[in-house]
């Protein structure tokens, strides 16, 4: 599947804040991911810190706290993960079904997905 990027605001969870970014939608990443100081300059707290696996497989810990999210439109909570500065943003799996987004590859763009409840 290719890459592609989509406009993200990232907010206080007053929602009073947003920084706007353009973030990688990646599936392969559990939570939408966002540089630490960006999360810090909107008042952003760690809830905790969580262990996740990296492409080359070694395990490494980072904080999680939450923030408001508009993606494609919408505005919600969402956990997020405090990345290093350097990073780039991305749109995690949790965040796409929080939003019922899912991803058309040979469009590279968001599409609305229909909730489970079978």
């Amino acid at each position: 599947m290719g890459t592609f990027e989509v406009p993200l605001q990232v907010g206080d969870m007053a929602g009073q804040r947003f920084v706007e970014m353009n973030a990688l939608v990646d599936t392969g990443s559990t939570y939408t991911v966002v540089p630490a100081n960006i999360l810090a300059m909107l008042g952003v707290g760690v809830l905790e810190r969580r262990p996740f696996e990296l492409a080359d497989e070694t395990i490494v810990e980072f904080a999680v706290g939450e923030a408001r999210v508009r993606l494609d439109g919408r505005e919600l909570p969402v956990v997020v993960v405090f990345a290093a500065e350097d990073a780039s943003p991305l749109v995690g799996a949790t965040t796409l079904e929080l939003f019922s987004l899912g991803v058309d590859p040979v469009s590279q763009r968001l599409v609305p997905v229909t909730g489970l409840m079978k």
